[in-house]
C-alpha cells in the first residue's frame, strides 16, 4: 500500500500501456496523423481517452457534450463507447482540425452520433441552453482555451442532468499551478477555476492525475 500515487516512470509508463491499453485501430491511425501536427500536444493521450470511454459507458451516459473537438480523437473515443442511438455535441472554431475529425468519425462509422457545432464556445452552450437542454446531459468534458474554462464549467453544469458528471482536462498544466512564479493568463486561468471547484458545494470532485491532470466534478442533485 501506499499513501500516495506511485511516481510513473517511463519504463512504468510502458508497461501500464502494454498491459492495459486497448486503443482501436481507427484511434490508433488518428493519434498516429497527429503527431504530425505542431499542435499535437492538444490531443490526449490514449489511456486517457479509454479512461474516458470507460466512464461514458460505466455511467450508461446516452447524451455527451465536449467544448474543443481538435481532430476529434477524444469525441472519437467517447463516441465508440455510447450507444447507437447517442448523441455527442461538440464545439470548436477550426473547420480545418475538425475537417480531419470528421473524416475519422465517419472511418468509424460513428459520425451519426456526433453533432459538430462550429463556434465559439459560448455561444454554442448558450444555444443548447436557449433551446431547453439545460439539466439532459449525462457527461461533458472541457479542453478547450483555458482563459475559458470557468465559462464552460457553468454551463456545462448547466446542461448536465443530477448525477451527471464533468471531466476538466489539464487541471495541472504541466505541473505550472503549483508553481508560484507562474503568472500568465492560462495558468492563472486554470490555478482559479481548480481552487473554485474544491469549494463548490454543487459538486462531488476528485483530481485524476491521468495525462496532464483531470479533474472529475459529479453535479449533486
Amino acid at each position: 500500500m501506499s499513501y500516495r500515487a506511485t511516481v510513473l516512470t517511463d519504463r512504468l509508463y510502458e508497461y501500464m500501456l502494454a498491459q492495459s491499453l486497448r486503443e482501436p485501430e481507427v484511434l490508433r491511425e488518428l493519434r498516429e496523423e497527429n503527431l504530425r501536427l505542431k499542435e499535437v500536444n492538444m490531443q490526449i493521450a490514449a489511456e486517457q481517452g479509454q479512461f474516458m470511454g470507460l466512464l461514458v459507458e460505466l455511467m450508461g451516459a446516452r447524451k455527451v457534450l465536449e467544448v474543443g473537438t481538435f481532430t476529434g480523437y477524444s469525441a472519437l473515443a467517447m463516441a465508440l463507447a455510447l450507444p447507437e442511438d447517442g448523441r455527442l455535441v461538440t464545439c470548436d472554431v477550426s473547420e480545418e482540425w475538425t475537417a480531419t475529425a470528421r473524416r475519422f468519425w465517419r472511418k468509424a462509422g460513428v459520425e451519426g452520433r456526433i453533432d459538430l457545432r462550429l463556434g465559439p464556445a459560448v455561444e454554442t452552450l448558450d444555444g443548447l441552453i436557449a433551446a431547453g437542454e439545460a439539466a439532459s446531459f449525462d457527461f461533458a468534458f472541457i479542453d478547450a482555451d483555458k482563459t475559458g474554462y470557468d465559462a464552460y464549467y457553468e454551463r456545462s453544469l448547466e446542461l448536465l442532468r443530477p448525477g451527471g458528471l464533468i471531466a476538466i482536462d489539464n487541471v495541472f498544466w504541466d505541473g505550472a499551478v503549483a508553481d508560484p512564479a507562474k503568472h500568465d493568463p492560462d495558468t492563472e486561468a486554470i490555478r482559479a477555476l481548480n481552487e473554485k471547484i474544491h469549494g463548490d458545494t454543487r459538486v462531488t470532485l476528485t483530481m485524476v492525475p491521468v495525462g496532464d491532470g483531470l479533474t472529475l466534478a459529479l453535479k449533486r442533485g
